[in-house]
């Protein structure tokens, strides 16, 4: 499932993305109000991570925006604001959880995976079809053709990541960041080795092969043209 966290400190906001992405998250990071309101509004999230004191934009009114707007992804606000009045604020503002700083990581995902199971995310992002790969994303779960695929949280968050994008070129540095949080270095086969190990759970046993390589620009996922 896709994550946006906003935080515009960074140590904090480098420690809740890896947690996450080591949970199996693909995770999007904003680092100031602005472009948090911005990513809300405009790309598709199971869940927001919102931080209140941000510059540029605060998060009462990136929330305010969002639920004028329509957009009803849930929201867990994740702040140092620990009063009652500002619990309460949250809430009547459309938050779905309210966690003050300082936390322990483990109850921030047990928070996270509470509200993913709940439901209130849009029902088309619960899993995606392509052919007879099927993904169930609250499950984190892939099947072909009624076969469950075991999977690692990496393959599967690579898996997703190519389904959810389905039919565009991907490159190695874009999935180096999203999955691995890390520069892509030509050098390093790391891309490749993931690639060849998901294809050999997803595709080698199957047709038709569904994970595409394009010469010199990356992978994608979709059913082949005939011919």
């Amino acid at each position: 499932m896709k994550l946006l966290v906003v935080e515009d400190e960074s140590k904090m906001a480098d420690y809740v993305r890896q947690g996450l992405m080591e949970a199996g998250f693909i995770v999007d990071l904003a680092r100031n109000g602005l472009d948090g309101h911005m990513m809300a509004m405009n790309e598709r999230y199971d869940l927001i991570i919102l931080d209140v004191m941000l510059s540029g934009m605060d998060g009462w009114r990136i929330l305010q925006a969002m639920r004028a707007s329509g957009v009803q992804v849930p929201v867990l606000f994740l702040t140092a604001r620990s009063s009652v009045d500002d619990r309460v604020r949250g809430l009547e503002l459309g938050a779905d959880d309210y966690l003050t700083k300082p936390f322990a990581f483990s109850e921030l995902l047990a928070r996270v995976r509470t509200l993913l199971r709940r439901g209130n995310a849009p029902t088309h992002h619960d899993r995606i079809q392509i052919a007879d790969l099927e993904l169930d994303l609250a499950r984190r779960r892939a099947t072909r053709a009624g076969r469950r695929i075991n999977l690692t949280n990496k393959e599967f968050a690579l898996l997703e990541l190519l389904a959810r994008r389905r039919s565009e070129v991907l490159p190695r540095s874009l999935i180096a960041s999203q999955i691995w949080d890390m520069n892509f270095a030509s050098d390093t086969n790391v891309i490749d080795v993931a690639i060849r190990r998901l294809r050999a759970k997803i595709d080698d046993d199957f047709e038709p092969k569904l994970i595409q390589t394009v010469r010199g620009m990356g992978y994608t996922l979709d059913i082949p043209d005939e011919g």
